[in-house]
């Protein structure tokens, strides 16, 4: 895991960061584990993919990226960004392993209590080994001063707020993240901070202009 101090240099710079979880799976609606496993969105996902596009071509990204697995990619794509996205390893779902398309009723059923943030993973991935992912995301993403934008997954994009707020990756489970939502981060006097988490529509600090071009933007 990261320092303190080095937790510290990746939040005090840049201006802000734009997360939106990937759209609707048919293992996300089930409330399946799914993390490698590549599926693709629903219809619902897809709506709700394309209804992000008018809010974010109203704001200016340095970098867009997005993790390689197709719900993220499709999002992104749905978004307005298909050709004007990166791809990044480091934002692929936490690795399940043996958990993997199970639901958490589930797994306590069978192994009498289990929760994901706690429970060892067989042949899967460790909670600091998918904070160790986000950490060197945060590290890439510090070397400019730029607004930048991520197309991910739940789990992990719990854990990189967790690691923004220079908390431990565990805290993730305490910010519910729907399919297709949007949360911004950013700062206040300083202070790596939560802007807006968990929108389905525009930010409240959008004004009323920019809800207007919002509706008719052709991006």
């Amino acid at each position: 895991m990261t320092t303190e101090a080095s937790r510290s240099s990746v939040t005090e710079r840049g201006s802000e960061l734009w997360l939106v979880r990937h759209g609707e799976t048919e293992w996300s609606r089930a409330l399946r584990h799914t993390g490698r496993s590549d599926v693709p969105l629903t219809d619902r996902g897809r709506r709700r993919a394309q209804g992000l596009r008018a809010l974010l071509a109203s704001q200016s990204f340095g970098r867009v990226l997005a993790s390689p697995l197709i719900r993220a990619r499709e999002t992104a794509s749905l978004a307005g960004y298909s050709d004007a996205v990166d791809l990044d390893d480091d934002l692929r779902e936490w690795d399940y392993g043996a958990f993997e398309g199970q639901t958490t009723a589930d797994l306590r059923r069978r192994l009498g209590s289990f929760s994901i943030w706690s429970t060892p993973v067989p042949e899967g991935e460790s909670l600091d080994e998918v904070a160790a992912r986000a950490d060197r995301v945060l590290h890439q993403l510090a070397a400019g001063e730029e607004r930048c934008l991520l197309f991910s997954h739940g789990h992990f994009l719990r854990i990189l707020t967790a690691r923004w707020l220079s908390l431990p990756p565990a805290q993730g489970q305490l910010l519910s993240l729907d399919a297709g939502a949007l949360c911004v981060l950013g700062h206040e006097h300083g202070y790596p901070v939560i802007r807006a988490w968990n929108l389905s529509g525009p930010p409240p600090w959008v004004s009323d202009t920019d809800r207007d071009a919002e509706t008719t933007s052709p991006h």
